[in-house]
């Protein structure tokens, strides 16, 4: 049996990761997670955060993944060393490969970065970045209301718009011409951020960039899918809304999903 990446957020965020997975690696197998039942991380605590994503990875591990991928910026901030000490398989997460390319796409020395309270709040961003630039300036703003709109499918209606001006209107006028989208929920609305951002500023997905991150560290390990013939059946799990979450996937993936309930990490 062929053996997986395993990947997992607090809800239907980390499906921008999977999509990006599927693009550039289609021949390999992912098992998805998303805690929709909790989500979302960002207004938790750092403690109950790490408590759910070490829960999740007890239930991944079970399916014997090459690779776990933790496809949520406020988990990586506070509980990916934790799972990389504990766990023999390599364990990827999202703030380092976007930080890496915003650094390398800034002409002026500044960058923003939106996430949720949880990922903001932990300065996990100015950190790496600070960490191999120390001259970058660094524009931070918590988004809260974007993950809720992604949840509950919003992400494609105009009215949404409006929200998303006045989450970012604390940074529409700053200096810098790259902004990270520091969760991974927020690609789904790359559009309306795109429109209020404007074009002189440049979108970091970090889907895209924690896409390449899985390809090298696989191929480095040897460990990518070399089978000829290779058509994945990947497995979808969440802890909430099992309908709404499909919808979500499907409209997304621009496929069908069968997605199946799970309450055993709650």
């Amino acid at each position: 049996m062929q053996q997986a990446i395993a990947i997992f957020d607090s809800g239907v965020g980390g499906l921008t990761v999977v999509k990006e997975i599927k693009r550039q690696l289609p021949k390999e197998k992912i098992i998805y997670f998303g805690d929709t039942s909790r989500a979302p991380y960002g207004p938790r605590s750092a403690e109950e955060v790490r408590s759910y994503a070490l829960q999740i990875v007890s239930y991944l591990i079970k399916f014997n993944p090459k690779m776990i991928v933790i496809a949520c910026n406020t988990a990586t901030a506070v509980a990916l060393e934790d799972i990389k000490t504990i766990l023999p398989i390599p364990v990827v997460g999202v703030i380092h490969p976007g930080v890496r390319t915003s650094i390398k796409n800034t002409k002026i020395g500044s960058i923003g970065v939106i996430g949720t309270d949880g990922t903001i709040r932990s300065r996990a961003y100015q950190e790496a970045i600070h960490m191999i630039s120390p001259e970058i300036n660094v524009v931070s703003q918590a988004c809260p209301a974007f993950v809720p709109l992604v949840e509950k499918g919003l992400f494609m209606h105009q009215e949404s718009l409006d929200i998303v001006r006045r989450s970012l209107e604390p940074i529409i006028n700053e200096f810098m011409d790259c902004l990270i989208l520091g969760c991974t929920h927020y690609p789904f609305l790359t559009d309306l951020i795109s429109e209020v951002m404007g074009p002189e500023v440049k979108l970091i997905n970090s889907a895209e960039e924690t896409a390449r991150e899985v390809s090298a560290v696989l191929f480095d390990r040897g460990q990518l899918n070399s089978t000829i013939h290779s058509s994945p059946e990947h497995e979808f799990y969440c802890s909430g809304d099992k309908d709404l979450f499909q919808k979500i996937a499907q409209k997304w993936l621009d496929e069908y999903v069968e997605v199946k309930h799970t309450s055993l990490v709650r």
